[in-house]
Order: C-alpha cells, then structure tokens, then sequence
C-alpha cells in the first residue's frame, strides 16, 4: 500500500492508490477544549476495554480518576464519540422516517465463505488537539479489511466513499451494520439493494451483533492508535493506512489458523 505523503507520487494519486477521496487529506481535525478532548480520550480507552459502560458508569469511572464530571457531559461527548452502552436500552429519540431499519439476519447464520458477509461502522480516533472519525468495511469471513476512510464529521459522504471502494472490489451477499443514521441512510442502503444484496442492521445497542468489527476496533486503538501521537489527519490517515496493510499482510490471526486475511481473501476468491 502506497503511504500519503510519498515524495516522488502526488497526493492526488496517493489518495486514489488508498481508495480514500482527497479531501481527506486536507482535513482539520474536529475541535473540543483541550479538557474535553482529554476526557473524550479517557473514555475511548475504557469503552474499548468495557463497552458495556453506559453514561452512569463511565459518569462514576471518571469521578474515580479525579474528574469530577456530571453525567450530562459525558453523555454528551459520548454522542459526539458516536459511543453506547452495549446493554438495550429505552427508546429515547424517533427515527428519521424516512430511514428504513432493517432487521439483523446474522443470528446462528453460518459465516463459510467470503462475500457472503461484509460489516462496516465508525470509530472515533483521537489526536494530539482533536479527533476524527473512521470508517471501515471488513469481510467478516477473512477478516479482511476491504475500504476505509477518514472525516472530521460523522457525515454521509466518507461512508459513501468507503462503501463504493469496496464493492468496486466485490458484492456481498448481505451488508451488516449497526442503525446509525449513516447507514439507515436512502442513499448508503439504496448503493447495497441496487445490487441485490440483503442489507441487515444490528439490534439497537447491541454492538456485540457486529462483533468482528468490533474486535478489529480493538485492534486498531490497542495496535495503533494508543501508541501514536497524530499531530494532524495526513499522521492519521499514514498511521491507519499503514497498520490496515499490516492488518492485511502481514498478521496472522489465530482464528484463521494463523493464516493472513489477505491470503483467506484471495483464496476464497478461486
């Protein structure tokens, strides 16, 4: 995978090569107070550790670590985070209704070969003085991460580009996602239903139906994100493209019989 920032290749090549639109390139990071972002980054590190924590308990969690917040705060930079609790919880807000929800079709499904599952969601990724927002689309079979992309908002249009890189590689038989506006979205369901593939969207607040990328998640914060210091989006958008090549590459995954996603792709693919 080419990096973003190759001396001798343009960036408008560069973001082509990646399958990432360049505007990501040039974005600036979404701001908060520095006490804010620090506290955003607390709780990333312990949603990823304990995803059931809702607002009362990461509200307590961080009283415990001598910031004594009161939990409409935290409630409202874990909206802005894009994070829940994994527990079901009360209706509190009506959908759009003009946004179909979808049922899930994963349960007990026996995943057995590639393209027959791919799932996607968005992830919050900190930096040094702000945070952007990441979106990925893996193959749950092989594990295999197939198009990302990078946005300081959490906007329609960076998973619209993530989804029309991937399925410039492949169609599914059926797209998992959680019900995040994105994804309930006319235009994001109506790119997957155009192409005859069964679009399925997680139980509300259960992120443990969409668990492969939700490990991948983990593996990304623990694997990269936590050991960076991303100064600005093109740190990021390196650092990331970087770690999903390796992701890809050049590391075995015990579930796959120590073999690579790459390689279970590909040869699902023959």
């Amino acid at each position: 995978m080419i990096k973003i920032g190759h001396p001798e290749i343009q960036i408008y090549r560069q973001c082509e090569l990646l399958g990432l639109n360049r505007s990501s390139y040039y974005y600036k990071p979404a701001e908060e107070s520095p006490y804010n972002l620090l506290l955003m980054n607390l709780i990333d590190k312990r949603y990823t550790l304990t995803p059931f924590y809702g607002v009362p308990r990461m509200t307590d969690w961080l009283c415990r670590q001598g910031h004594h917040v009161n939990p409409k705060r935290v409630a409202r930079l874990m909206n802005l985070m894009g994070i829940q609790a994994i527990y079901p919880k009360p209706k509190t807000s009506l959908k759009n209704k003009e946004h179909k929800i979808y049922p899930y079709l994963l349960k007990d499904l026996p995943i057995e070969r590639v393209n027959q599952v791919w799932a996607t969601d968005i992830t919050y990724i900190r930096m040094a003085n702000g945070f952007v927002y990441l979106v990925a689309i893996m193959d749950w079979f092989s594990r295999y991460v197939l198009s990302w992309s990078i946005s300081n908002t959490m906007d329609l249009d960076f998973c619209l580009e993530a989804l029309d890189a991937a399925l410039n590689q492949a169609t599914p038989e059926i797209f998992n996602s959680d019900q995040g506006s994105q994804f309930t979205s006319p235009k994001f369901t109506g790119m997957l239903t155009d192409r005859g593939i069964k679009v399925s969207m997680d139980g509300r607040g259960r992120v443990f139906d969409n668990i492969m990328i939700e490990r991948l998640w983990r593996s990304v914060k623990y694997e990269e994100v936590y050991l960076k210091d991303y100064r600005t989006v093109s740190d990021v958008v390196q650092g990331i493209g970087s770690y999903f090549e390796l992701y890809n590459q050049d590391r075995p995954h015990q579930s796959l019989g120590r073999q690579l996603p790459w390689e279970v792709y590909q040869a699902g693919l023959n």
